[in-house]
């Protein structure tokens, strides 16, 4: 008698690019991809196909030469001014102008690794490894050396703006594409139907399991859902979970859940549910709080399993599914590779050192301590940060194998960051050594230019 495997996924298709740790050409045959939302906040995909990468490098040369070549070179650690940025962004709206392309992309900032603040001068600086950046075909703005994607303004706006002075913030910021009961409910109906003879019977299940699920919803938390920040989310969400269940190959050794999963150990109507949070004990702080330093890679995946009745209702299950932890367990361990060749993990990872940064800047109020209202940064008449379509759906992929046994796993989950727990005390970092003083006495502001806001 032939046994059967179901695994059931929310595919959200939104920007794919697999990307080298050396190089920000890529794996060979790796191509660009995009999401378009249409009118009714439905996903779809977009591929750029680009052989032998021929177009990507005549960008990453236009780049070279086209920029100014103190923000192009590579620097360990390049230094900005949120305070003396709004000032001169404040210049160019002045004269009729939108912020340079060097204020969009932060002087070429690819992390946020440190916060030092100087009452002195009222300066909050954001500090981090830099360098040139080019636009691939996805519309994805990267570095030309390393091909991380770089740090955006309109990326730390979103983050300001959830977390702002005298303001409480968020309590969670993420995401989630579920199944919808009504679906959840129809794919249990069309399952006690399927009678699958051998593995070739795989396609027309997966098929089944896509029409009778339909299209999933996707609810963002905590930022505005029109904002390319929202988008990030839900697509490292959505290429989690294609590793997950093992349609996608990662460009990292993990091994799926579909691969793990011993079908004898979980039930016909169980549900994974994997969720991106942080690692929360990823902040060292001096003890004057001046100064501070995010550590560590900073993403953590943790699994949640989920029985499905009938009806399509969903309810906690009190068993630990071996498999799943494992596969959660060695994402995480992956993740700094996963982020080196897939940038949207590597922005996943720098939102959430933003939203953390924003949180720290918020609690500390750095703004009243400087005297200074981030006014323009906060405003979106003046810098627009709600630019997208709302995802608001997204159409079921499903996987079917055949597998030693019944299986059901349709996925859930999503995004959940709570930025304040990373800055409760139980989890701070201590400066110990002196490393994240020190950092912050190297600065010397007073040789800074007039209207300089980025330096080496």
């Amino acid at each position: 008698m032939s046994r059967k495997f179901f695994a059931g996924l929310a595919l959200v298709a939104l920007g794919i690019v697999s990307v080298s740790p050396d190089s920000a050409l890529g794996q060979a045959g790796a191509p660009a991809a995009g999401v378009a939302v249409d009118a009714k906040g439905v996903l779809s995909h977009r591929v750029f196909e680009d052989p032998g990468f021929q177009l990507t490098k005549q960008r990453i040369a236009a780049a070279k030469s086209g920029l100014d070549q103190k923000v192009a070179r590579q620097s360990p650690l390049r230094k900005v001014s949120l305070t003396r940025l709004q000032a001169a962004i404040d210049e160019q709206l002045a004269e009729g102008r939108q912020p340079t392309d060097e204020m969009k992309c932060l002087a070429g900032l690819t992390r946020i690794k440190f916060v030092f603040f100087y009452p002195e001068s009222g300066d909050i600086v954001l500090a981090g490894p830099a360098e040139g950046w080019f636009e691939d075909l996805s519309g994805r703005i990267r570095g030309v050396e390393s091909g991380l994607p770089t740090c955006l303004l309109q990326h730390l706006l979103v983050a300001l703006r959830a977390f702002p002075p005298g303001g409480k913030g968020p309590n969670v910021v993420g995401c989630s594409i579920d199944p919808t009961a009504e679906g959840l409910s129809r794919m249990q109906a069309y399952l006690r139907k399927v009678r699958p003879r051998s593995a070739a019977d795989g396609p027309a299940i997966a098929n089944g399991l896509r029409e009778s699920l339909g299209l999933q919803d996707v609810r963002v938390m905590g930022v505005d859902p029109d904002t390319q920040f929202a988008h990030i989310m839900i697509e490292a969400d959505y290429r989690m979970k294609l590793i997950g269940i093992g349609l996608e190959r990662p460009p990292a050794p993990i091994k799926s859940y579909v691969d793990r999963a011993s079908p004898s150990q979980v039930s016909s109507n169980a549900m994974q549910r994997w969720y991106f949070t942080p690692d929360y004990q990823c902040v060292r702080v001096t003890e004057d709080r001046l100064a501070m330093e995010l550590v560590g890679e900073g993403v953590k995946l943790i699994g949640e399993d989920e029985l499905v009745a009938a009806s399509g209702e969903r309810k906690k299950s009190a068993s630990v599914n071996l498999a799943s932890k494992a596969f959660c367990e060695d994402f995480t361990k992956r993740y700094p590779e996963l982020a080196a060749r897939s940038p949207v993990f590597a922005q996943l990872r720098v939102l959430i050192d933003m939203l953390v940064a924003a949180a720290h800047m918020q609690q500390e109020d750095y703004y009243g301590k400087a005297n200074w209202k981030p006014s323009t940064l906060l405003d979106e008449n003046k810098l627009p940060v709600r630019t997208v379509n709302a995802a608001k759906h997204a159409p079921t992929a499903a996987n079917a194998l055949v597998k030693g046994g019944r299986l059901v796993t349709p996925v859930g989950g999503g995004v959940e960051i709570e930025p304040r727990q990373a800055l409760a005390s139980r989890n701070l970092l201590s400066d110990e050594d002196g490393k994240v003083q020190a950092k912050r006495s190297e600065i010397a502001l007073k040789d800074l230019a007039k209207g300089q806001w980025w330096w080496d």
